[in-house]
């Protein structure tokens, strides 16, 4: 149980908070006066508050103004301004409500969906309650990049009254400044759902996409809200210089999923083994000793890289100057495993001199 002392500290404290509000207080008064400058206010204070009529005219064309003797709610703007006055707002104490729960959605990252209002050069603007919230071109999920000033305005046009998927990521009450991000959502989103298809697959499974992007290192693909990508060392049995060579953006494929990992939430598919493996194929063909033609193919850290066939290569030991690609040497098996897809090979004699030459 508290002392009185500690009781008459408390209601000190608190007189002292109302005596010196604070911009963004929401106080509880009385209208004395309503003229053409706007609203005067008691709200228990040695000053009245003061509510401009810019701040009337927020309300909007269809609200009621407040009267005399009206018990209203309003917002701290300024505790002082110039002329020592405590200004107040309100607007802002009407939109309160709407300014917490974006406050909460900014903490929290929830993907809401809102319609687009409006479009100028820099974004578009939504409405978020009683707000206007503000998505700018670089927050889009698809800016139109490299268009002048008419053709992104033009762009942004097309996309009012169209629903967007939506982030709050800044929240200023007293600037009135509400910025929400598409590109954000729809990154989430994503997240999300390559999280919910990641829990329905399984190694093994073959499943139908879409090529989203090509890289020097393979292609992504969506399989269903998400992306997984095929290394370039998954694209064929044999050799790939370029990922382009093999697959196109918007190309659609089926792939097989090698690989889940689902503590860095990534996804990897494979299409050379939608085919038969030429190693298997050829377990009961090659073995040590048989003598073969075969193609060279590249030059790797000191080894010719020879194809025997359609997706099978072998190693060739070579020091010297390396052949040029095409060029058919006679080899010898040194060794085949198939089940590692390695195969060694030797060359033939009288090769050497016949290469040189």
């Amino acid at each position: 149980m508290s002392s009185p002392r500690e009781d008459m500290s408390t209601l000190l404290n608190e007189a002292s908070a109302i005596a010196h509000p604070r911009r963004g207080d929401v106080l509880r008064g009385r209208v004395l006066t309503v003229d053409g400058r706007g609203l005067v206010i008691d709200v228990g204070l040695k000053r009245e508050g003061i509510v401009p009529s810019e701040d009337l005219r927020r309300l909007g064309p269809d609200a009621r103004i407040p009267e005399v003797d009206d018990e209203v709610e309003v917002m701290v703007v300024s505790p002082l301004d110039p002329e020592g006055d405590l200004i107040v707002s309100l607007s802002q104490a009407h939109d309160s409500g709407d300014w917490a729960r974006a406050e909460a959605m900014l903490e929290s990252g929830e993907v809401f969906e809102a319609v687009a209002a409006a479009a100028n050069r820099g974004g578009l603007v939504v409405s978020f309650g009683k707000l206007r919230g503000f998505v700018p071109v670089s927050q889009l999920a698809e800016a139109p990049r490299g268009a002048d000033d008419g053709e992104r305005l033009r762009a942004l046009e097309r996309r009012v009254g169209r629903t967007l998927p939506l982030r709050v990521i800044e929240v200023d009450p007293q600037r009135r400044r509400l910025v929400l991000s598409e590109r954000k959502a729809v990154r989430a989103w994503r997240q999300e759902r390559k999280a919910q298809v990641m829990e329905s697959l399984r190694e093994g499974d073959v499943r139908r996409g879409v090529v989203t992007s090509v890289r020097d290192f393979g292609a992504f693909v969506d399989i269903g809200g998400a992306d997984g990508l095929i290394h370039i060392s998954e694209l064929s049995w044999s050799h790939v210089v370029s990922p382009g060579d093999v697959v196109r953006e918007g190309q659609e494929l089926e792939a097989v999923v090698v690989r889940l990992d689902r503590q860095s939430n990534r996804i990897s598919l494979s299409l050379k083994r939608m085919q038969p493996s030429p190693w298997t194929a050829a377990a009961g063909r090659l073995a040590a000793g048989q003598r073969l033609e075969a193609t060279v193919v590249r030059h790797d850290r000191g080894d010719l890289i020879l194809a025997v066939e359609p997706g099978l290569e072998g190693r060739l030991p070579w020091a010297d100057e390396p052949p040029a690609a095409g060029t058919r040497l006679t080899v010898r098996v040194t060794s085949f495993e198939p089940e590692r897809e390695r195969l060694g090979l030797a060359l033939e004699q009288g090769q050497a001199e016949a290469v040189s030459r």
